[in-house]
């Protein structure tokens, strides 16, 4: 299984996280869910209904717990994670996971997606 998590502005709109989306894709092939901060994911939920896709929320506790390969001063300031795309790719599918895609950009640089999959034993 392969997950998309997100972090993103207030101001980010759809197009912002498709364009994140579409990037990350790029680099890893299409996802089965989306993942972003439980207090931000109506504005993911607009994604994920448009992609037909399982939308998971997760907590301000699972993404500080997560260590994550990129180190954003802003995320670790607002969120207490280096990026809060890969915590919650990663936090969304809980161990053992590995990041796939560290965090990419959108071009207007409002959303960050990484993406996560699961480890086979």
């Amino acid at each position: 299984m392969k997950i998309a998590g997100f972090g993103y502005a207030s101001r980010a709109t759809i197009r912002s996280l498709q364009d994140a989306l579409a990037r990350a894709e790029a680099l890893t092939g299409p996802v089965d869910a989306l993942a972003g901060p439980d207090d931000k994911v109506a504005q993911l939920a607009l994604l994920a209904e448009a992609r037909a896709l399982p939308l998971i929320a997760v907590s301000a506790a699972a993404l500080t717990s997560q260590d994550t390969a990129s180190r954003s001063p802003r995320s670790l300031a607002t969120r207490g994670t280096g990026s809060v795309a890969e915590a919650s790719a990663l936090a969304a599918l809980g161990p053992p996971a590995r990041l796939m895609a560290t965090r990419v950009l959108s071009t207007d640089r409002l959303a960050t997606c990484a993406i996560a999959e699961r480890i086979r034993p």
